[in-house]
């Protein structure tokens, strides 16, 4: 935390980076002025019952709004059609071979996809929108007509999650971090207060029901879990397997170069809280709509949907292995053996006991898969360990954490990762010291 708390207080130093943390900043304090801005047509307490009925799945989607559902905001739907429609586009990428032509032709292709994901953004969230408005309907005030008070609705929210990526595209593109990442970080922060509040609640709750010694055990236990939790995401971010690299010797006019040892880092965790922002997308939606239009069926299909996108153990079973998958996914688009294989073998370099070239490539993807491996689980576990410690301690409400703290500690590490990358592109002196 010092390092962290440090790092930032040197880039408010420098004055390009501080206009960047500014406007980050200030374009998050914009986000969270949106999600006090509500939806017209729709009677907030009423919808709030309705948002409660849904369970955890509610809170969830609540919590990564930022609290904005509960308040029926215009960012209710906050950033999930986008994180939908990012991934859709992902998957048609590695599919569709025009797609992966165009992700290939650098910037330009580049923005030709985000151009893509925007109008899919716009279709998932006009058809989130109309689910929301659907589901919501008893919740409706009834002041404007029927076809009227459905077109505000609708076009409300979707505004509002067009409005959300815009933001996160202008934290990209001028500020500092991932817009969409920090934005997800404000959200769950600004439910810290309420998470307190929830843990003193359930501490009375366990004053009744146990004894003192008991009640005082269990709060030790959601605290140590809490810190173990932390750490075991900070290890895992911060490790890397180091693969030595040694670069032939060189004659280049009078002067020899190379012949020096060296290694390349593979990091464990190369994805990130990605997996874990893609995984909650995927399971919450399709939760929200099954609970919204069909929540009075009793149709054995719908049963056996809401036992599957419901909290149970088969629920959780799925979203682990979400994780898992999501992480080998975006592992394998972030990093490619081929790729660093074939730079290594360009500028001389060679892992000692691998030819260059194909065996050198196949040794650095044995290697990565199985850090893959590790930290896949390593996700999948710190996620759904505290929903099963939660339900020992008869506290569910609570145990969102695994995610939140796993998204937010991710983000937190990553912000100050970019501030340091960008100090040390300026030979920031305050900093190299």
């Amino acid at each position: 935390m010092p390092g962290m708390i440090d790092t930032i207080r040197n880039a408010f130093r420098i004055p390009d980076l501080r206009k960047k943390l500014l406007l980050t900043l200030g374009l998050l304090v914009v986000f969270r002025i949106g999600c006090a801005v509500p939806v017209p047509g729709i009677d907030v307490a009423a919808f709030s019952r309705l948002v409660d009925s849904l369970g955890d799945i509610g809170s969830l989607f609540d919590a990564i709004s930022g609290g904005a559902l509960r308040q029926v905001s215009i960012f209710s739907m906050s950033i999930t059609p986008y994180i939908n429609a990012s991934i859709i586009m992902q998957l048609l990428t590695v599919v569709i071979p025009s797609l992966e032509r165009l992700q290939k032709e650098g910037e330009e292709g580049r923005k030709k996809i985000m151009q893509y994901v925007r109008y899919a953004t716009i279709v998932l969230g006009l058809l989130e929108a109309a689910a929301l408005w659907y589901g919501a309907r008893t919740a409706q005030s009834g002041v404007l007509p029927a076809v009227l008070n459905a077109i505000v609705i609708i076009f409300s929210f979707t505004a509002g999650t067009t409005f959300i990526m815009w933001l996160g595209e202008q934290i990209n593109e001028f500020g500092i971090g991932n817009g969409i990442s920090l934005m997800i970080f404000a959200g769950i922060v600004s439910r810290g207060p309420a998470g307190v509040k929830g843990l003193i609640e359930y501490f009375k709750i366990w004053m009744q029901d146990y004894t003192v010694v008991g009640a005082v055990a269990l709060i030790v236990l959601v605290l140590v879990a809490f810190v173990a939790i932390i750490a075991g995401v900070i290890f895992v971010q911060l490790a890397e397997r180091r693969l030595t690299v040694q670069y032939a010797k060189r004659v280049v006019g009078r002067k020899m170069y190379g012949g020096q040892s060296t290694y390349l880092p593979i990091k464990v965790n190369m994805a990130g809280v990605i997996p874990i922002i893609f995984a909650m997308s995927i399971m919450t939606l399709p939760a929200t709509l099954i609970n919204f239009f069909f929540a009075n069926s009793t149709s054995p299909i719908v049963i056996f949907l809401k036992q599957v996108t419901g909290q149970s153990v088969l629920y959780y079973v799925i979203y682990a292995l979400m994780i898992f998958g999501f992480t080998f996914f975006y592992t394998m688009i972030q990093f490619n053996p081929i790729e660093v294989s074939n730079n290594l073998q360009k500028n001389g370099g060679f892992i000692p006991g691998y030819r260059p070239g194909r065996p050198t490539a196949e040794h650095i993807s044995r290697v990565s898969n199985r850090l893959t491996w590790f930290n896949g689980l390593f996700l999948a576990l710190v996620t759904i360990l505290p929903v099963v410690l939660g339900g020992l301690t008869n506290a569910n409400g609570l145990w969102f954490g695994g995610t939140a703290v796993l998204i937010l500690v991710g983000v937190a590490m990553d912000l100050v990762n970019q501030l340091e990358s960008q100090m040390l592109m300026r030979h920031y002196k305050g900093f190299l010291d």
